[in-house]
């Protein structure tokens, strides 16, 4: 049976990557990729690197060719130019004959006010009507996603956010990864809806925990969205990304990560990583 990932040299598809190495043999992995020069890793290990570019359909279908089971991770960029990239990996994956599609999702995409939702709503669309087996695994947040303000944290700064008491399912990558891999190498996926999450906290909640972490209290800091803009402007944030982080925060206000579920517990059968161990691990990143 052969196992295709697409960005299997992302943040997210290396770890799916390696967890499947653990329990799949190697030359059962296919690899689309953008850059196959970035893989030279996997293919040492045996992987079969294939050039695969959403932006150039053509190369998906060699890419996908003989795939039995795909995990299609979603591509970075504005919505439309995602959901365009989507449609030409779901169409390729139907003129490949793959058997079974896992995408990453996003929590309660059919429902959710998060601004990226309209893309993962269209893409399930996408999978649902080419009639291949699906699961979508609709992931919360990762907490990496957290890491600059974790990093401000430990040098001093307050925890600065406009999301008041609204709430975020945080888990880490690995886990969020680790549960792709695992739907991938078992059966009895077809056709699922995983809400995966961590148990939500407040902006306050995570704060305190990474205050533990640390060994000092990390001060709140609740201002308003325009405030929050303006700061985020001050530390960097190039000014085509700010209204997405305040996007972010406005919809955690409103309650769009605010998720309970054990299916992620569920999926990965043990406990979630301990927030504190993945605030540790970002931090000892910031270090190495």
């Amino acid at each position: 049976m052969k196992i295709g990932l697409t960005g299997a040299t992302g943040q997210f598809g290396s770890i799916v990557a390696e967890n499947l190495l653990k329990s799949v043999p190697a030359g059962s992995l296919v690899a689309s990729v953008r850059n196959p020069e970035k893989a030279d890793s996997l293919r040492a290990r045996g992987v079969d690197v294939r050039h695969g570019d959403f932006d150039q359909p053509e190369t998906l279908d060699a890419a996908f060719a003989g795939v039995e089971r795909l995990l299609i991770v979603s591509a970075d960029g504005d919505n439309d130019t995602r959901i365009r990239q989507h449609k030409a990996a779901v169409d390729a994956a139907v003129r490949a004959g793959v058997g079974f599609i896992v995408y990453t999702s996003v929590g309660h995409a059919d429902s959710s006010s998060l601004f990226l939702a309209p893309v993962h709503r269209a893409t399930e669309q996408f999978i649902r009507e080419s009639g291949i087996p699906y699961s979508f695994l609709r992931n919360n947040w990762y907490l990496e996603n957290e890491a600059g303000s974790i990093q401000a944290a430990a040098a001093g700064a307050p925890w600065l956010t406009s999301a008041g008491e609204g709430k975020v399912g945080w888990a880490t990558r690995r886990d969020y990864a680790e549960a792709a891999a695992a739907v991938l190498s078992a059966e009895g996926h077809q056709n699922s809806v995983y809400e995966l999450s961590g148990k939500p906290a407040t902006q306050g909640e995570l704060a305190a925990v990474v205050g533990s972490v640390l060994g000092k209290e990390v001060p709140v800091q609740q201002v308003d969205d325009a405030t929050y803009s303006s700061v985020m402007a001050g530390a960097g944030v190039p000014e085509a990304a700010l209204p997405i982080v305040v996007a972010i925060q406005a919809a955690i206000r409103e309650g769009a990560l605010d998720i309970e579920s054990g299916d992620l517990e569920k999926l990965l059968q043990r406990p979630l990583t301990p927030l504190s161990e993945g605030v540790s691990a970002i931090l000892n990143g910031a270090k190495a």
